[in-house]
């Protein structure tokens, strides 16, 4: 049976101020530049993405007018290391802005990494007489042709060495033939520490011996053995198409509408999320995430990657293919980035949409044995992106009782080094002979720049409370809660703790519900391990984001990144520790709130070779944003098996309600 086809997208004539950037918004703003003589021929754009109106300019906006288009690009000129940031008008076609980026000295990062600079990382780690001499020390000359030598951002180690210099450090991996997966062959203590500046080779780790593990990670069906014949397929079909509606980036789902987006550093990002016409969310994204890993072994003890800021998510986002990563009747969006000259590439189908069915909605069987059932449905919107080895998946759930649920999945093939097979090792466990995994960390930070009932809200933390036996407790079952105020950006830096069912409560000060408490969203977090590390580490300091749970800042135009605009060999203390220095009031403000989640990850065999989906995420429910359950008028099911005198048949084998 064929699979269904993707329906296409309305176009609309005239753009709306929160449109991601198209192809010829781009290859324009590349025209710009190169007019102003800033696209020499050494000259490359780690990153170009959206320069965003301001809440002011959108406010100012009417349907069908004009608004200033911009754009936001770092150049790099290969030759020199010399970085800055330019600011195009798209719309007047001039530059607005250009401004130098310090890179030279700590504690200013590098910007992104190009995908010119992988391929020039290898050729000089193989063309480097001392990694040749090191192969050939292990009697791995005859495997050189087709290694891989895989390039990994550097952390931040302080070596005097590599201070103010675009350094990249490459790891050796064998590979037996041309479609061998190299992941499962790691050459141990092989490091090449590169600058890509001068095109050299800054040092060269050589420690060990340990034997290159044999056996294949090779995970392609030909390598694997013939599929199962048991499973039987399920087909997903909706004879009347979706029920949600897209023009251009609007897309209106029962009572949520929304402006979907793009871009190369967040992938996707979410504007003006509305439920029933009511303000929820500004802007909505997951703009950065770190992977620390937890070994002390040379090519391992400063991996701490950055994969929006280093890698950029958008740029490495998937191709996604209908009956594999989506099922159903699904509506694609097309995204649109920079290559490494400026020039626009198409990702189609980028960003998924379609529904899901989610079980029960609600239910109840009353005492003369009628039962009423409603299904649940859920409207889901997704991207996927591949960092080396790893690949993720952003999904954002949105449901029919106005919650909001945000999920990341990890899945790829875990990152291996090298060890004598059986030998117990106290950071990385053995997944196959010889094959060892360190224990590591993905840790995502959410983005909300909420917006309940408009943006004069403020923030409280609610925990479950104990009330001691005695005079208020005479039976000790008893229990209550606690509503804290979170008055200030430093009193709003916090830890969950689920020994208290913790939540984070934003409020409108503007509106109230019919019992007179302020309308309010819960921020309901999942358990998730902080930053493992030290935090006297590096990559506490780089990564500080994920030392807390939760921040909460002010809103400002343009800070967007947790960890910094360039956390690529940045000494650490960019992004939230720089954005809450002020100690700003958070009562009656334009709150954003940084969520941190995830997962802390001990390998196990099961892992390989490729690793199942691991989720991690949260939860965004009203509470008191509505006067009631908002999904009371949720019809029946087509499915549901109706008696002539009542609803849902009642849980017979036949009734589809339930299931």
């Amino acid at each position: 049976m064929s699979h269904p086809q993707p329906v296409t997208i309305d176009r609309i004539a005239t753009p709306h101020p929160l449109d991601p950037l198209t192809g010829a918004e781009i290859a324009a703003a590349r025209a710009v530049l190169e007019a102003a003589g800033l696209l020499g021929e050494t000259v490359r754009v780690p990153m170009l993405l959206p320069d965003e109106p301001t809440k002011q300019e959108l406010a100012a906006w009417t349907p069908g007018s004009p608004i200033d288009r911009r754009v936001d690009a770092t150049l790099l000129d290969i030759t020199t290391g010399v970085a800055s940031e330019v600011v195009v008008s798209i719309t007047r076609a001039e530059v607005l802005r250009t401004e130098r980026v310090p890179t030279d000295a700590p504690p200013y990062g590098q910007p992104q990494y190009l995908f010119e600079e992988y391929e020039r990382a290898e050729a000089i780690a193989k063309a480097s007489p001392e990694w040749q001499a090191a192969m050939r020390r292990r009697g791995l000359e005859e495997h050189m042709a087709l290694a891989f030598c895989g390039p990994l951002a550097p952390g931040y180690t302080g070596r005097a060495d590599e201070v103010g210099r675009r350094v990249i450090r490459s790891l050796t991996f064998l590979k037996y033939s041309e479609d061998d997966s190299p992941w499962a062959h790691p050459v141990e203590g092989l490091v090449v520490h590169i600058d890509l500046t001068t095109n050299s080779v800054i040092r060269i780790d050589d420690e060990g011996d340990v034997p290159v593990p044999a056996g294949h990670g090779n995970y392609y069906p030909e390598s694997q053995g013939a599929a199962r014949t048991s499973l039987k397929p399920i087909e997903i079909t909706q004879p009347q198409g979706p029920s949600f509606d897209v023009t251009g980036s609007l897309v209106e789902w029962e009572n949520w509408s929304m402006r979907v987006g793009f871009n190369a550093r967040e992938g996707l990002v979410l504007h003006d999320v509305a439920f029933d016409g009511r303000s929820v969310l500004s802007r909505a994204s997951v703009p950065e995430m770190v992977v620390p890993y937890g070994d002390t072994a040379p090519g391992r003890f400063w991996i701490s990657y950055f994969d929006a800021g280093e890698y950029l998510l958008g740029k490495n986002a998937n191709h996604l293919e209908l009956g594999c990563d989506c099922l159903g009747v699904i509506r694609y969006l097309d995204g649109y980035v920079a290559d490494d000259h400026g020039h626009p590439v198409r990702i189609p189908n980028v960003i998924c949409m379609h529904e899901e069915d989610y079980g029960i909605l609600w239910k109840h069987t009353d005492l003369a044995g009628r039962s009423d059932v409603r299904r649940s449905r859920r409207f889901v919107i997704s991207y996927f992106s591949t960092i080396g080895n790893y690949d993720y998946g952003f999904y954002w759930h949105f449901y029919l009782d106005g919650s909001i649920e945000v999920v990341a999945k990890a899945t790829g093939i875990v990152f291996a080094g090298a060890g004598e097979p059986g030998v117990r090792q106290k950071h990385a466990t053995e997944l196959a002979p010889g094959v060892f995994a360190p224990v590591h960390q993905h840790l995502f930070c959410a983005r909300l720049d909420v917006a309940i009932d408009g943006e004069q809200n403020r923030l409280f933390e609610i925990d479950a409370q104990r009330i001691p036996m005695g005079p208020e407790n005479p039976f000790g079952n008893a229990f209550t809660w606690s509503e804290t105020q979170l008055a200030s950006e430093h009193s709003a830096q916090r830890d969950a703790d689920s020994s208290v069912a913790r939540t984070w409560e934003v409020q409108s000060t503007t509106r109230t519900n019919r019992v007179g408490r302020p309308t309010a969203y819960h921020l309901v977090p999942e358990p998730t391990a902080l930053l493992m590390a030290d935090p006297a580490s590096s990559v506490a300091a780089r990564a500080a984001f994920a030392t807390k749970h939760l921040w909460a800042t002010r809103h400002e135009q343009g800070q967007i990144w947790p960890a910094g605009r360039y956390p690529n060999a940045h000494q650490g203390g960019a992004g939230l520790p720089e954005y809450s220095a002020a100690d700003r009031s958070l009562d009656g403000e334009d709150i954003v709130l940084w969520h941190t989640f995830g997962l802390t990850h001990i390998p196990r065999p099961e892992d390989w070779p490729i690793m199942p989906v691991d989720y991690a995420g949260f939860w965004f429910k009203p509470y008191g944003f509505l006067d009631q359950n908002p999904a009371m008028d949720v019809p029946e099911s087509s499915q549901a098996h109706v008696s002539a005198d009542a609803g849902c048949c009642g849980g017979g084998e036949s009734c589809r309600c339930d299931h």
